[in-house]
């Protein structure tokens, strides 16, 4: 098969031909999506990373169907069935739902009703009956009655079994009650009697129906996952008796007697309860569920992204806290890059209250190692240690910052957290990645599987494959967005540079460690496995701060070094001149100096690079205050108007922290004063909101707020 895949995307994405052609050339030599979008927008036509994206999966999903149509000719020329049309008809199509309708007649399958009956010889009066040139059935099915088949009754039972999977297989028949379902299957949920009081969490769905084309994400896959639990009963209806009138009507002819018409009639509704309306109900649910999917994991992955470009603190050095009660709260301090340089316990809270040694503490910390900022994780007690700290008076203006403490358990319990501190337990790990989420929460973040960060709908519900897919995408395009200092990232995010991996990042690591920090970018060939197509895909995205090359702190690419020179000394001075002052570079004529592979896309790029060389695309990190006068749920009235960040984005609104252990509810109809379709369009992760409290569910600890009416 000689497909044009090229030709099929670009007519799908509405693209030029040989902008994806050569997409698709650049991801079969071995090319990454970040280094494609960033490095070669000549041959592209500038696509983004996302467009480069959507065209790597459609093509892994067209070369996966040709794949399949290998093995759909192969089984049927098996079975010698195989004609020129057949083949010419699976080879033109490029849906996978044709194709399977196309080979469903010839999958081999567990003996059926209809085989056994073929078996007995009946097959000819099944075509018999189908013909429908015969006024009886019954007077056609004498001469089949031998073996084992007893009488009529049974030859006429035969042949209706295989009419019923003949109808069943039909294309065209499929194709009527596909769409028949597309347009009225409605779900439902019914909660399992008994199970009320297990089933509470799910008190929505007890009595739930919806359009099965249009209900939303979550609550489809919150009724699949209920129903998976035994709490509720999930079913979906059409009008089956309008589907078997189409159905008959499409199967018997104007001319067919009465008796074949009630024999047929009977045989298609057969068809149709018994074998085709599971399947295509399975079908169509499995449809439905994979489009929820692509819904919950593009919020998920909308959410990841904004939370690994989080807006980091910088080189500062920082006091990070993992407040507790009982145990105390876990104190480390860490420098500029998150090194650990102290541990301490200290005891503020309840039952002990040691509130002034507490104090006394925290206020020598931070002048013995000139701390800069306070880092209090967002678990429990977290509002009253931080309650506590605003109440120090310090020997030097610090600022304290309530930091996102998801995943922190599972980091401090890693293989990753042991090998980097085997002398220290869980409870000092932990604390550790709290004050380097605030220090960088990227470089920290990817070292947790993104699934336990909490940022996710219903993730473990979802295509776990494609899932992993969209997630492993999104950190990969969000590292080398921000680029990274090769000189003190971690293995783990060296792993996820475009181009270099686990193994890789190891090596450099290990270099680094034997041979001290990398002077430039071309010292990374001497690593162990750096070859060259893994320095030309990784060394755009590797910054040497305060190198010997001012380039090797910037995404200027070593591979247009040398072009640069050239221009420098064309116009009398040095690549030094050019980022001293970006407006020398900006005035030239670029095109003497334009070919095939460098054009003016990437000389804007360059300039901007020139312009604000080691540049972050992340914002600043800001401080927000909440009310103190609110310490627990008890203490909401409804109409109090609050500070609060936005910690979760999901398909029915966003979760929003306002100080209390309990995060509270603005539901997607609360979200501004005019419709919203989608909350990503209105609220973003840690974003500051103002919101009013509208409701307190005391007894179910829920708080619901909306931000209608309120000044942001």
């Amino acid at each position: 098969m000689n497909a044009d895949f090229s030709k099929i995307i670009a007519g799908e994405f509405g693209l030029a031909y040989g902008n994806v052609a050569n997409t698709i050339k650049l991801l079969e030599d071995g090319a990454t999506i970040p280094f494609i979008s960033r490095y070669r927008k000549e041959a592209t036509g500038g696509l983004d990373e996302v467009k480069i994206h959507d065209i790597k999966l459609r093509y892994d999903a067209l070369v996966a169907l040709e794949k399949r149509k290998l093995t759909v000719i192969s089984t049927i020329e098996e079975q010698g069935r195989l004609t020129p049309e057949l083949r010419q008809r699976i080879e033109s199509t490029f849906d996978s739902v044709e194709l399977e309708d196309i080979y469903l007649p010839y999958r081999p399958k567990r003996r059926t009703r209809a085989q056994i009956a073929i078996e007995r010889g009946l097959e000819p009066l099944a075509k018999i009956v189908m013909a429908q040139n015969v006024a009886d059935p019954m007077s056609a099915a004498g001469r089949f009655v031998k073996g084992d088949v007893a009488d009529e009754a049974a030859a006429l039972a035969g042949a209706s079994d295989i009419i019923a999977e003949w109808v069943s297989e039909n294309e065209r028949c499929r194709s009527i009650v596909r769409a028949s379902f597309r347009r009225t299957a409605v779900v439902s949920s019914r909660v399992v009697s008994g199970k009320e009081a297990d089933a509470a969490k799910y008190e929505n769905y007890f009595n739930f129906s919806s359009p099965l084309r249009s209900v939303s994400s979550h609550r489809l896959l919150a009724v699949m996952r209920a129903a998976s639990e035994g709490l509720l009963k999930m079913s979906v209806a059409v009008d089956d008796d309008d589907i078997m009138e189409r159905l008959s009507s499409t199967v018997i002819k104007r001319s067919a007697s009465d008796k074949v018409a009630d024999f047929l009639r009977a045989a298609v509704k057969d068809g149709y309860r018994r074998l085709m309306r599971p399947s295509i109900e399975t079908e169509m649910i499995s449809a439905a569920k994979e489009k929820a999917d692509d819904a919950a994991i593009a919020t998920f992955v909308d959410n990841l992204r904004q939370l690994l470009l989080a807006p980091p603190l910088g080189h500062k050095r920082v006091l990070a806290i993992d407040p507790g009660f009982r145990t105390g709260c876990k104190v480390v301090c860490l420098d500029e890059r998150g090194g650990l340089l102290h541990t301490e316990v200290i005891y503020p809270n309840a039952p002990r209250n040691d509130v002034r040694g507490a104090a006394t503490k925290i206020s020598r910390l931070v002048e013995a190692y000139r701390v800069d900022a306070i880092a209090v994780g967002s678990g429990t007690a977290s509002r009253e240690t931080e309650n506590f700290l605003s109440s120090i008076r310090y020997p030097k203006e610090v600022k304290i910052f309530v930091v996102n403490e998801n995943g922190a358990s599972v980091y401090s319990a890693s293989k990753v957290a042991r090998e980097e501190f085997p002398d220290y337990d869980v409870t000092v790990r932990g604390a550790v990645s709290i004050g380097r989420r605030l220090i960088d929460p990227l470089a920290e973040l990817v070292k947790i599987d993104p699934k336990s960060i909490g940022v996710g709908q219903y993730q473990h519900d979802v295509d776990q494959p494609k899932l992993k897919e969209a997630l492993d995408y999104t950190v990969e395009s969000c590292v080398n967005s921000v680029g990274v200092d090769v000189n003190t990232a971690s293995k783990e995010l060296l792993s996820y540079v475009s181009g270099i991996g686990p193994a890789l990042a190891a090596n450099i690591v290990n270099y680094r460690a034997e041979h001290g920090n990398f002077k430039n970018r071309h010292e990374l060939y001497a690593v162990p496995r750096m070859g060259d197509k893994a320095f030309q895909q990784a060394a755009g995205f590797l910054r040497i701060p305060g190198g010997e090359n001012i380039l090797d702190n910037t995404a200027v690419h070593p591979e247009r070094y040398e072009l640069l020179g050239m221009i420098a000394a064309d116009n009398g001075c040095s690549v030094a001149d050019f980022v001293k002052e970006p407006s020398r570079f900006a005035d030239i004529d670029f095109t003497h100096y334009i070919n095939e592979s460098v054009g003016l896309p990437t000389f804007k790029d360059i300039l901007g690079e020139l312009e604000k060389p080691g540049r972050d695309p992340r914002k600043s990190v800001k401080v927000l205050k909440f009310d103190d006068t609110i310490r627990s749920i008890d203490d909401l009235k409804e109409g109090m108007v609050l500070n609060g960040i936005v910690n979760n984005v999901t398909a029915f609104g966003c979760f929003v922290d306002i100080g209390l252990h309990e995060h509270g509810l603005v539901h997607i109809s609360q979200l501004a004063d005019k419709y919203v379709s989608n909350p990503s369009d209105v609220v973003r992760l840690h974003q500051h909101v103002k919101v009013r409290v509208i409701e307190v569910d005391h007894a179910r600890k829920r708080i619901s707020l909306s931000m209608k009416g309120v000044e942001q």
